[in-house]
Formats: structure tokens, sequence, C-alpha cells
């Protein structure tokens, strides 16, 4: 939804600051117009369904349900608002323009790109495809430089989120590594982003309706490729409803350590990704090092993740000596009793145990009582400690796969037109 303009940006010769006072509210005020916007709420719903079946997931494997949908909902909306705020600052601040940077094709080919997998339904490999088109062809018209910063903040705000929640909701699977089944959790998060981008305009004064704020002669750090008049020359806040999501999978950490690595990667690559913008503004040849870097910096962090799970030692194992636990259900006897992931259940009413079987059958002796000794993995100690349940309330506890699971899922990024053409040829 457009928001008609009261005010515009444009560079003054004397201005030396960027006027905060003067930004704050427009930024707001875009967030507002979409926190009012029908379609910024669908976005929220389809977010939403993504969440649910995310949570179906995790029923149908450990027959957990009651899983709080809406809850993750709210949260990941709540995130989604903090991480708009401060990206549409850093879109402002810099200068990114959603002028001539083709969002159409953008949109085309991510959406093509998405049917051989999943992960390519990101702006880091359309941009790329993109921008290096039209620089060898010419067509389309795009501003590659503006089109690199902003997919350089989409992901500066990704990997705020990821750091923040990349982790919560993390669905617990049996899978294959290395020849082995283990337990991991697979990382699935979606954000619905209501930002502020800026769009080059050029009037005359006259139509200037409502004032210009003005804004030093440096800005913007990412200059177009043909700016007009300076006296013409206006940018004008534009509310931009966009959707983040985030998937991982934790096989050597846990979905903490994961996420934070995750995070620390995501930020280092949008850090450079934006300098090479900002420099390919007045070094235009440096376009060609920026649209190539957008696709290839983006495989290398997923690179750098894979090597780290494929060389390292898988983390939710079997145990001889207790029952390690994969996942703690929330609000259950287990919580109660401050058991956590990763966390190996040596006793449980005096009596030892190795595996599900003599995990139930000490849960089923002590009645509603359950006293458990338990390594806790965060303090390396062993705790005891004393709790009642309900006669049907489970303990809550999902533990990691013994000798003789098979893996629940494939961790696999194949597109549908992948499987399609496997399917088809055999």
């Amino acid at each position: 939804m457009a928001w008609p303009p009261t005010r515009y940006f444009s560079r003054e010769q004397d201005e030396a600051l960027i006027p905060l006072q003067d930004i704050i509210p427009f930024i707001l005020h875009a967030q507002l117009s979409l926190l009012l916007n029908p379609l910024f709420w669908l976005l929220v719903l389809l977010v939403g369904y993504q969440y649910r079946r995310v949570t179906r997931l995790k029923q149908e494997l450990f027959g957990v349900g009651g899983e709080p949908v809406w809850q993750y909902t709210l949260l990941a909306t709540f995130h989604g608002l903090l991480g708009g705020l401060g990206g549409s600052f850093v879109m402002v601040l810099v200068g990114v323009s959603l002028s001539n940077i083709g969002i159409s094709y953008l949109w085309g080919l991510a959406l093509i790109l998405m049917l051989l997998s999943p992960r390519f339904l990101c702006f880091s490999y359309a941009g790329g495809i993109v921008s290096l088109v039209s620089l060898i062809f010419g067509w389309p018209q795009v501003d590659v430089p503006h089109l690199m910063g902003l997919i350089a903040v989409l992901h500066m705000v990704e990997a705020v989120l990821i750091r923040i929640s990349g982790h919560l909701g993390a669905v617990p699977v049996y899978t294959e590594h290395r020849g082995q089944v283990v337990g991991a959790f697979n990382m699935q998060k979606f954000w619905p982003i209501p930002i502020a981008a800026l769009a080059l305009v050029s009037l005359p004064p006259w139509l200037q309706a409502g004032g210009v704020v003005p804004m030093p002669d440096w800005w913007p750090l990412i200059r177009p490729a043909a700016m007009p008049d300076p006296e013409e020359a206006l940018f004008v806040v534009l509310p931009v409803a966009a959707g983040l999501g985030y998937g991982d999978v934790a096989i050597t950490t846990s979905p903490e350590q994961k996420s934070r690595v995750s995070a620390r990667h995501l930020a280092f690559y949008s850090l450079i990704l934006l300098g090479l913008a900002i420099l390919a503004s007045y070094v235009r040849p440096l376009a060609w090092l920026a649209a190539l870097f957008a696709p290839l910096g983006h495989e290398c962090t997923i690179w750098l993740g894979r090597r780290a799970e494929a060389k390292g030692q898988a983390f939710y194992v079997f145990t001889e000596s207790g029952a390690r636990i994969l996942d703690v259900t929330k609000n259950s006897a287990a919580a109660r009793l401050g058991l956590r992931s990763g966390d190996i259940i040596l006793e449980v009413n005096g009596f030892p145990v190795t595996g599900r079987a003599s995990l139930a059958e000490a849960v089923s002796a002590g009645g509603g009582r359950l006293e458990v000794r338990f390594y806790q993995r965060e303090s390396g100690q062993e705790r005891v400690a004393l709790t009642y349940k309900g006669p049907d309330e489970p303990l809550g506890t999902i533990l990691v796969p013994e000798p003789g699971d098979k893996p629940q899922v494939e961790l696999s990024t194949r597109g549908w037109l992948y499987r399609w053409w496997r399917q088809h040829k055999g």
C-alpha cells in the first residue's frame, strides 16, 4: 500500500548531520500504515500457517500436540516489527532506493528458482542473476548498487532475527548423520517484516507538497545511477511488507549455538555486500563484483554451516549410561523437574534408567511421584529433582534415537522440479 507522501528527503549543501528527529516520524508512520493494511495481516496469517505446519510435524513424529501456534505467530510478528524498525533506519540512512531495481523480475525469478530448491527463494540468488543479466545485456535496466543494498539490508535484519529467535520452536527429529541415526533439530522460522524504503522521484518545487526534509550532501551513501537536478531530486518513504524465513538443522550443536553461528555468518555477508553496494555506486565497474558476491557469498555461508555439521560429531546420540533427552515439551512434568535438552536421566524413583523402556517402567512404578537423578548438560553436574504428575499426564520427554530406530526425515534441499524429474525418470 503506497503511503501518500507529505514530505520528501532532499540533499542540501549546508547540512552535515542526518536529522533523526525528522526521520523517526517518517519510519513510524510507514510502519503504522502497514499495520493498518489488511495485506500485512494476510502475510501474518501465512506465517501462522507455516508455524502450524511445523507444530503438526512434531505431533506426527512424537505425538506431542497442543503447541501454541498463535503464540509463535505473535512472537514472530513482534520480532518482525523490531527487525523492520531497525532495517528501516538502515535503509533510510544508507539511502537504499526501490526505483529501477527490477522488483518484478526479482520475485518472478526467485519463485522459479524455488522449484529447484526451497533455499533459492532468496533475493541473493535472483538478485545476482538479474544484476548480471542487466550488466551483460543491458536489459532489464537495473540499478545494481541499490538492488544489492536492498538484499544486504534484508539479510542484516534476518541475521538479527536469527540471533534473537532462530532457535525458538525447533522441532526434534531423527535423521541420519555419517551412517548413524541421531537426534537433531529442524529449525524453521518465519517473520512478517514491515519496513520503510525509499523511492527516487523528480518533482518541481511547486509540486513538493508538505515541505522537504534536508539531508546532508554526502547522503545517500548509495548514489543512484542518474541523479537528477538536486533541487528536484527527492526521495519519498514507501512502506513495504516483506517476509523473511530461516531454515537450518542442528545436529552437532544445540539450536541456540547453531543460530548464533548462522547469524554471525549472515551478518558478515550482509556487511560485505552493503560495502560493495556503496562502493559500486561510486565506481560502477564494481557492480560486477557485488552482483557475483550476492549469490556466491550466500552459498559460502551455507557451505560453512554444512561443513561444520559434516565434520562435527553428532550431539544427540544414544548413551548406555542413562537416557539422553532430545527435547522436553512445554508445561510438562519433565519441564517442572528442570530437565532440558541434552540432559541425561540416570535414575527415576531409585530405578536406574538406560532407555525408553526402563524409563517408562520407572515412571509407572512411582505412581504420581517422580524423583529424578539426572546429569545436567549446562552445569556439567548431577542433580536431583522431585515433582508429582497426574495419572494420565505424560512425563514430557523425547529421547534420542536408540539402536534399531529408523530416521524419520531426510534433510534434503531438493526442490519440486528435481523430485518430479527423478520420479518420471525412474
